[in-house]
């Protein structure tokens, strides 16, 4: 009777999961988008194996930074530019906004060159691709419901586990990957520092902060179903960034060890382990390259017309119809054409684009984790659902940290 009884609350559970999973699985695997992937790629094709104990310190502020906004959502029933013009004011949120959007629009142009690298190595033309792969996520985002459309974007999350297999094929030196993931390795070559910024940048974004919270609220998750929210959120960072232990791995244990530093495209990883780990390995790098543009081509469109309607103070979100939210839909249609557009035209450094939005989120992170820790440790908004000692010490270092290695970027920069 009694394990009849445990059966049941254990089914209960699964099924309370699977009901408010989503949110935090989908944005933190939309992280490992062609820009993030290409940042991996060359972490591992410069610098072997030497970065991946970033990886570790890196998840864990990633957990704690995604779990303030998803807590953020649940309480409050707001998103985090409602937020931040009810607290701070409309002239912090359009400031926020505007670098935000800026920094926002350069990875959706990634997305859709990440979309015609990886279509390239199957010899389709980028003015066919990206055209089509536009209109692909446009159709399913504007014409879907949000069930639906979370539903297909949790599937498409899940063939992120080609990179695994790739990463396998290419049989890496395990025990030297495991050593260099526990213990921290330094170099003095400033290119490392801007590695390490990036690889932050990439992991932790601004934008994933805004569209966390904003889906949060729109699925419909309060207080009482948080708890289990929550594993949703810790779940989908740690497999994020097991992906991107196995993206820096495959490309360290072909590209860096055949003494080819540099990557200058995102294709050119997935072509590169070619040689080394088989046509089947190089497939399957190239077919989640091309799911992620995809699914973040989707994504991130959204997460910027979230910020700026609910900043302004506009209906917002997936449920509701054209007709209710006009501007959303606007601005989500303007910038997957603008950034497919700006893939299309000719001679544009695609390649700096994608590292320097990388670059760029790691700059603007400690700006929005400010506004973050301010709000969650507000009593008035957050009652007794705020920080603990520890999370605001984890969120506060991750802050802390990365204004010194921006600062320490630019120094050597300019030294060098």
């Amino acid at each position: 009777m009694r394990r009849t009884a445990n059966l049941s609350a254990l089914r209960y559970r699964m099924i309370a999961f699977l009901a408010v999973l989503g949110p935090g699985f989908i944005t933190a695997n939309v992280d490992n988008d062609p820009g993030g992937i290409l940042t991996y790629s060359l972490a591992g094709a410069k610098f072997g194996y030497l970065l991946l104990w970033t990886l570790i310190p890196t998840t864990i502020a990633l957990i704690v930074v995604q779990e303030m906004a998803a807590r953020m959502g649940a309480v409050t029933g707001k998103g985090l530019s409602d937020l931040i013009r009810e607290e701070f004011g409309l002239r912090a949120t359009f400031f926020t906004m505007a670098i935000l959007s800026l920094a926002d629009f350069g990875n959706i142009a990634s997305e859709f060159a990440g979309l015609a690298s990886g279509m390239a190595i199957l010899h389709v033309s980028k003015f066919i691709a990206v055209p089509i792969g536009a209109a692909l996520v446009w159709i399913v985002v504007v014409r879907g419901r949000y069930k639906p459309v979370e539903r297909l974007l949790i599937l498409f999350s899940l063939i992120y586990f080609t990179y695994p297999i790739s990463a396998f094929l290419a049989k890496p030196d395990w025990k030297l990957a495991l050593h260099d993931t526990l213990v921290p390795q330094w170099s003095n070559d400033p290119a490392y520092l801007v590695a390490i910024v990036g690889l932050i940048g990439t992991t932790i974004t601004p934008w994933m902060q805004f569209y966390l919270q904003a889906s949060i609220v729109e699925k419909g998750v309060d207080q009482r179903h948080y708890a289990l929210s929550r594993w949703d959120v810790i779940l989908g960072c740690i497999v994020t960034d097991v992906i991107a232990f196995f993206i820096v791995v495959a490309c360290a244990a072909t590209i860096h060890k055949s003494g080819h530093g540099d990557v200058n495209d995102v294709g050119e990883a997935a072509l590169a382990l070619r040689p080394f780990a088989g046509q089947f390995a190089s497939l399957l790098f190239a077919v989640g390259l091309i799911n992620a543009s995809l699914l973040s081509a989707a994504i991130l469109p959204l997460a910027t017309a979230y910020n700026i309607c609910e900043g302004l103070g506009f209906e917002s979100g997936i449920e509701k119809r054209f007709s209710e939210a006009p501007l959303f839909y606007w601005l989500y249609t303007l910038l997957i054409v603008c950034g497919a557009g700006f893939v299309l035209a000719p001679g544009l450094p695609l390649l700096k684009v994608i590292l320097f939005s990388q670059v760029l989120n790691g700059i603007l992170l400690p700006f929005v984790l400010f506004y973050m820790l301010v709000l969650i440790n507000r009593k008035r908004i957050m009652q007794e659902f705020t920080n603990n000692v520890w999370q605001n010490a984890i969120a506060w270092s991750t802050a802390v940290v990365m204004i010194a290695l921006t600062a320490g970027m630019i120094w050597t920069t300019i030294r060098g």
